[in-house]
C-alpha cells in the first residue's frame, strides 16, 4: 500500500483496494490494472509516465497491467478540460501514433509482463444496436453533470453529440476487460467513475479508481504539454532532457521527485528534510533526480555525459576566473534567524544593488542567481552555500566569498 498509494490524490475506495489486494494473495488471481492512453499526437512526453509508473508499481508487486491504446476513442476525441470540440484524427493518423506509443512505453514497463490491448476490439464490433444499448445506462443529465460540459453549457458554447459517447466508451473499456482497478488523472474522475457504473450495469464488481493529480510543466503552472511549449518528450536526447530538468524550480522539484522515480514518499520525504535542514544543496538534488530520470530513459553512461556537460555548459561558466572576488564578513549580511544570510543586505554588500528595496525588487523578479541557481527567497541558510558562490544579477556577477 506504501509503494501504491505513493503520488495518488484520490483511491475509490482505500478499502476495496486492500480488501482486493488481499483477495488476490490468497486466490492467487493477480489483479487487473488498467490505464488507457488515446494516440492523439506521436511523442509521450513525462506527464503521461506518471500512470505508466504506477502500472510499473503494480507490476512489480505480481499483477498484469493493461496498456490500452485507444485508437478507437482517439476517433472521438477526449473532452477532459476542453471548451472547444477536438478536430478529428484519421485512421492513419491514430496508427501511426498508436506504433510511436509502443516503441516508448517500455522503457517504463516490463514487455513480458505487459498486456497491449486496443479498445477498436471491442468498440468497433458494437455496431449501433450495441450503441443505443449502452449509452442507455446513462441520461443527459448525468452527462451534463460532468464540469467540463457544465461550463462548456453555462456559457452556451457547442457541445457535439459524439463528445457525449466519450466517457460511456472509456467505461465500457472497464467492462470489456473485466478490470479490478483503473489509473487515470484527477482530471478523469468522471469518466473512471463510469466505467464503475457500468461494471455495476452488467454484473461485475466495480473498479477501484486511483487517479494521480496532473504534473506540472517547465514553467512550474500549466498541465504539461507539448502544445504550450512546457514538456520533456521521453524520447528527446539525453543532454536536453537533463537540462530542461534543470531549468525547473525547486518546489516543482519534489513533485518530479514523487511522480517520476521509484523512491518511495518516505525517502523523497527525508530528501526533503535533508535540504531544508541545510545538509544538502537544492542544486546538488536537482543533478540527482536530472541523472535519475535521463539515466532511466538513457542509461547510466549518458546520464553522466549529460550532467558532465550541462557542469561545463552553465556551473563552470558561472564561476570564470575573472569575475571579481569580494570577502564578505558575515556579520554584514546575517538575518534575524541563526545561520541564515539576508540575500538583500548580500546583493548591497556586494555592489550589485544600490539598495534593500531594489534587491527585494530583483529577488521577486526572479533575476538573481546563487551559482546558476534562481534564489526563491530573501533569505539563505548558511550550510547549503559554498565556500566561495556565485552571485548574479541580470549580467553582472560577482564571487562572494562570506567569512
Amino acid at each position: 500500500m506504501d509503494l501504491l498509494q505513493k503520488g495518488a490524490a484520490e483511491i475509490i475506495r482505500v478499502s476495496d483496494l486492500r480488501e482486493r489486494l488481499e483477495e488476490s494473495r490468497k486466490t492467487g488471481r493477480p489483479l487487473r490494472v488498467k490505464a488507457g492512453f488515446d494516440p492523439t499526437a506521436p511523442d509521450l512526453h513525462l506527464g503521461h509516465t506518471v500512470l505508466m509508473r504506477k502500472l510499473r508499481h503494480f507490476q512489480q508487486l505480481g499483477h498484469t497491467v493493461i496498456f490500452l491504446v485507444g485508437d478507437f476513442t482517439a476517433l472521438i476525441g477526449d473532452p477532459t478540460g476542453r471548451n472547444v470540440t477536438r478536430k478529428p484524427l484519421t485512421v492513419e493518423q491514430i496508427g501511426l501514433n498508436a506504433e510511436t506509443y509502443l516503441a516508448q512505453v517500455f522503457k517504463i514497463l516490463d514487455k513480458s509482463g505487459t498486456e497491449v490491448r486496443y479498445n477498436s476490439e471491442w468498440l468497433g464490433k458494437l455496431g449501433y444496436e450495441g450503441t443505443i444499448r449502452l449509452t442507455a445506462h446513462f441520461t443527459v443529465s448525468q452527462m451534463l453533470e460532468r464540469d467540463d460540459f457544465s461550463k462548456r453549457f453555462q456559457a452556451e458554447q457547442p457541445i457535439s453529440l459524439h463528445e457525449l459517447l466519450y466517457p460511456v466508451m472509456q467505461g465500457y473499456d472497464s467492462v470489456a476487460l473485466e478490470c479490478d482497478v483503473e489509473l487515470g488523472g484527477t482530471d478523469q474522475k468522471f469518466n473512471l467513475l463510469c466505467g464503475r457504473e457500468l461494471q455495476r450495469q452488467y454484473g461485475q464488481k466495480p473498479q477501484i479508481v486511483l487517479m494521480t493529480p496532473i504534473l506540472e510543466g517547465l514553467d512550474g503552472v500549466q498541465k504539461m504539454s507539448k502544445s504550450l511549449g512546457n514538456a520533456i518528450g521521453i524520447g528527446e536526447p539525453p543532454q536536453e532532457m537533463y537540462g530542461k530538468l534543470m531549468s525547473i524550480n525547486d518546489e516543482l522539484m519534489w513533485k518530479y521527485w514523487v511522480f517520476l522515480t521509484d523512491l518511495r514518499q518516505s525517502e523523497v520525504d527525508a530528501l526533503r528534510a535533508e535540504t531544508t535542514a541545510g545538509n544538502l544543496h537544492p542544486m546538488e538534488v536537482k543533478k540527482q533526480l536530472a541523472r535519475t530520470i535521463t539515466a532511466g530513459f538513457h542509461g547510466e553512461a549518458a546520464a553522466v555525459s549529460a550532467d558532465e556537460n550541462w557542469a561545463r555548459m552553465f556551473q563552470q561558466k558561472e564561476t570564470a576566473e575573472d569575475l571579481e572576488e569580494v570577502a564578505i564578513a558575515f556579520a554584514d549580511v546575517a538575518g534575524a534567524e541563526p545561520n541564515q544570510i539576508r540575500l538583500p543586505k548580500l546583493l548591497v554588500q556586494m555592489g550589485l544593488a544600490a539598495s534593500g528595496a531594489e534587491a527585494n525588487r530583483k529577488i521577486a523578479e526572479k533575476a538573481v542567481k546563487l551559482d546558476g541557481e534562481t534564489a526563491g527567497c530573501s533569505s539563505v541558510a548558511v550550510g547549503t552555500l559554498p565556500a566561495r558562490i556565485v552571485v548574479r544579477l541580470g549580467k553582472r556577477a560577482k564571487v562572494a566569498v562570506i567569512g
